[in-house]
């Protein structure tokens, strides 16, 4: 009998116990499979979906106790408990303090700057305009989420979906709106990763086959003194007029200046590869251990239909709303560009101008070479899509310096 009575007490008390496994433990549980599948079986964006994807398996099993949302997000204040999670802490929590200080999307953007070849940029300026037209998908799901009911802030949070740069999203949405931060990491993420699958039937509605097969000139030459001026110029200016905007900017031009100074060429490999790998493990784990049943399904009334509006579901809706949109807006600003170019520039560049560098680039690569075999349109669209880069961190400042 004692024996029994002990079995029934650990089970009691393990995830198995029916009070702990609730229905929104399990559709959490079952996402996070499915994100799995996602990132391993088709390769969408599996260096952060499948992080991300374990990170809300484990927030997920129940009485696991190594996430509190709570001890960052509290309704008095926006500070940290650091007396509970000192106390109580769980690994996660302790993890995830790299993104409550907005520590991870710097070093992302670190390593970014480092991977990133602004001389497309740099050889044509007026493809910085491109990349600043994708911004529109930004401010158009923000009007539409505070027209669904969200609030100011949170509206802010979701229109930076459409810059289709995940660090951005992170470390704003994590100033905004600490409390859709699993939601809105999962649709920036999952949209950067659909790119192939999003933007090309945008791209052929909103263009004619001679548009689609027109041919550029090749970029002129890029001398080393600018690229070198490129970075420090540009973090001068950008952070002179948005100060909250140069965390980002100003991690993003340091690694790109470390690259191509050439004399430091042993930090630059570090932000490429080990820093920006490790930071990217510790940003999915702990972005996903945001995304609890509490989070998703906490508000949830299936008898109110404005509640399902401002619930996950909307705001995947208003992402996928926000990158059409900032792909669309590209693209039509590249039109106009070609009708005043007499013809010179192909429209298909200004779908670049989303941030998710290099794939949005390769698609418009693509979808130019289908409608013309000797079309060759990747250096060209490089330079959009590294502006767009540029414009969500921008946008992002424009958000911060308004609402924070």
């Amino acid at each position: 009998m004692f024996i029994l009575e002990t079995i029934l007490g650990i089970l009691n008390a393990s995830a198995f116990g029916v009070e702990n496994f609730t229905w929104g433990s399990i559709v959490m549980i079952l996402i996070s499979f499915a994100l799995m599948v996602l990132a391993i079986k088709f390769k969408f964006e599996p260096l952060l979906l499948l992080p991300i994807a374990f990170g809300m398996f484990l927030t997920n099993i129940p009485v696991g106790e190594i996430f509190h949302m709570n001890y960052f997000v509290q309704e008095a204040s926006a500070n940290i408990n650091w007396g509970e999670l000192a106390a109580h802490g769980g690994l996660l929590d302790y993890l995830y303090l790299g993104v409550k200080l907005g520590i991870y999307p710097c070093l992302i953007f670190m390593g970014v700057g480092a991977m990133t070849d602004f001389k497309p940029l740099i050889a044509n300026p007026k493809s910085l305009l491109l990349g600043a037209a994708a911004q529109f998908g930004v401010f158009a799901a923000f009007i539409g989420a505070m027209l669904l009911g969200f609030s100011s802030l949170e509206a802010a949070a979701i229109g930076i979906i459409g810059g289709a740069d995940g660090p951005t999203a992170i470390l704003v949405t994590k100033e905004l709106a600490p409390n859709l931060l699993g939601a809105i990491a999962i649709a920036a993420y999952s949209y950067m990763a659909l790119v192939p699958l999003i933007q090309p039937p945008i791209m052929k509605m909103l263009t004619t086959k001679k548009e689609r097969s027109v041919k550029m000139e090749q970029l002129r030459p890029v001398s080393k003194t600018e690229e070198i001026l490129f970075p420090v110029v540009s973090c001068l200016v950008i952070c002179m007029i948005l100060p909250d905007a140069t965390p980002l900017i100003g991690s993003l031009m340091l690694g790109n200046l470390a690259k191509v100074s050439g004399v430091v060429d042993r930090i630059a490999k570090t932000m490429q590869n080990e820093l920006c790998n490790i930071v990217t493990i510790l940003l999915g784990v702990s972005v996903g251990a945001t995304a609890t049943a509490d989070a998703f399904f906490g508000s949830l009334d299936l008898s109110n239909f404005s509640t399902i509006l401002t619930s996950p579901l909307g705001i995947l809706v208003l992402g996928l709303c926000a990158f059409s949109f900032a792909t669309a807006a590209g693209v039509i600003f590249g039109k106009i560009m070609y009708v005043f170019t007499g013809g010179k520039i192909n429209p298909l560049i200004g779908s670049a101008g989303v941030s998710a560098v290099p794939m949005a680039a390769r698609v418009s690569q693509t979808v130019g070479q289908k409608a013309n075999p000797s079309n060759f349109l990747l250096m060209h669209a490089m330079g959009p899509n590294v502006s767009g880069v540029i414009g969500s961190a921008v946008a992002a400042g424009v958000f911060l310096t308004i609402f924070r």
